[in-house]
């Protein structure tokens, strides 16, 4: 922006500079062209008197003291004879020798021919010849100025262009900036209004922007915790009930399960106090996976389901936290035992390519049959259908995606793409 400010005000001035000295420029060749030749005009005139007289020594002495003014003169007697420096009778002089006084173009310069009447054997011609030279005398200076003053003057516009638009872009910059803060969740940057008035006033917008995004977004986490703080009293209610049944297997199975609620409620408060902006995860999808289906393995069982699972044995990497992870796979998983009948195959792959990790989760089950399930709140049984927007909101958090497909059983498949951790150095 600031080269293209800069261009445009100093196109500006050259076309002004331009369109100003081209025809100052010719009038003062004009000028000094007038000039000289009305100049030797008068002194040719003033010899005319002399010339009137017919003496011709008189004229002699006049001729010699004007040779002073550097044009060279000369006077053309009727008789053929011609006194001053030589020239000859051309047709400019055969017509002033009519009585036509009259000024004529000649090769190097201009002859200006004054006809002197009333003389002894007719009319004499007075010769004064201006050369190119003698007439733009000075107009090369002049000119000289003229582009000095005109480049003075463009240097001195572009510099000045140029300091105003790094002001402008400099504001613009930090506005940007600004900008960028408030989208990348630093709800906290401002700065100080400035420069141009409107400017200012985006300046002073995007900081009560920010303030009230920040304003909000505090109000909705606290909302949203103290919510979920109060599912801890029917919790407390639920373990000691609990605890109360006589078969020890059902209590510490139904108290496991209170446990993995509270855990997950502790989980929501921690998430919904987090800050919007926070450093970016990492995570060995392995291990988080494997825990998982390990959890989920014992419901498969119970239920006659095959479950295949394919992890690799080393760490992979993933821009997730742990629990946005688990709750991701316990998303899928739990969709698979919610829509697909009991003793239907599961599958469960996780594989890093292409510099990304894919979590893919196959069944047998009857497939999503062309519904936009991707969309919030749609759903194939009576659910909240937020468990797949979950999943591609965590998935899109990392820069990655969710894809919806067909398993080889020919149920549903949905791969879940997680970006990686940026390299040392990367940017993330």
């Amino acid at each position: 922006m600031r080269r293209h400010i800069t261009l445009l005000v100093a196109s500006t001035v050259v076309l002004v500079l331009v369109a100003f000295l081209v025809p100052l420029s010719l009038l003062v060749r004009d000028v000094a062209r007038t000039r000289t030749l009305a100049a030797a005009n008068v002194r040719a005139q003033a010899l005319a008197p002399v010339v009137a007289a017919g003496d011709r020594a008189t004229v002699e002495v006049a001729l010699q003291q004007t040779a002073s003014s550097g044009y060279p003169m000369t006077v053309l007697w009727p008789d053929g004879r011609f006194s001053g420096a030589p020239a000859d009778r051309d047709a400019g002089v055969r017509l002033a020798e009519r009585g036509r006084s009259l000024t004529v173009d000649t090769p190097g310069g201009r002859e200006i021919l004054v006809a002197v009447l009333g003389g002894r054997g007719g009319t004499a011609v007075i010769r004064a010849f201006v050369t190119d030279r003698q007439m733009f005398a000075g107009v090369g200076r002049a000119w000289a100025i003229l582009a000095g003053l005109a480049a003075g003057l463009l240097a001195v516009s572009v510099l000045v262009a140029d300091r105003l638009a790094r002001s402008l872009v400099r504001r613009i910059t930090k506005l940007a900036a600004l900008a960028k803060g408030i989208s990348t969740g630093d709800l906290e940057a401002r700065i100080e209004p400035g420069g141009p008035p409107e400017i200012r006033d985006v300046t002073v917008g995007l900081n009560e922007l920010a303030g009230q995004i920040d304003a909000l977004l505090s109000r909705e986490r606290e909302q949203a915790a103290d919510l979920s703080h109060r599912l801890r009293t029917p919790l407390t209610v639920l373990r000691l009930e609990a605890e109360t049944l006589r078969d020890p297997a059902e209590a510490g199975r139904i108290g496991e399960q209170v446990d993995v609620l509270e855990r997950t409620v502790t989980e929501l408060i921690n998430t919904t106090r987090r800050p919007v902006r926070a450093e970016a995860p990492c995570t060995d999808a392995t291990a988080v996976v494997a825990e998982r289906v390990r959890f989920w393995s014992v419901l498969a069982d119970e239920q006659d389901r095959r479950m295949d699972m394919r992890i690799p044995s080393g760490p992979l990497l993933v821009r997730v936290r742990a629990e946005d992870l688990s709750a991701c796979l316990d998303a899928l998983l739990g969709n698979v035992f919610a829509h697909t009948p009991e003793g239907g195959a599961m599958g469960v792959a996780l594989e890093a390519r292409s510099g990304a990790v894919y979590l893919t989760v196959d069944d047998a089950g009857p497939g999503f049959g062309g519904r936009h399930l991707l969309r919030r709140g749609v759903s194939t049984a009576s659910s909240t259908g937020l468990g797949l927007d979950i999943v591609r909101r965590t998935a899109e958090a990392s820069h990655g995606s969710l894809q919806l497909g067909e398993s080889p059983a020919g149920g549903a498949r949905v791969m879940v793409r997680f970006g990686v951790p940026p390299r040392d150095g990367a940017p993330s």
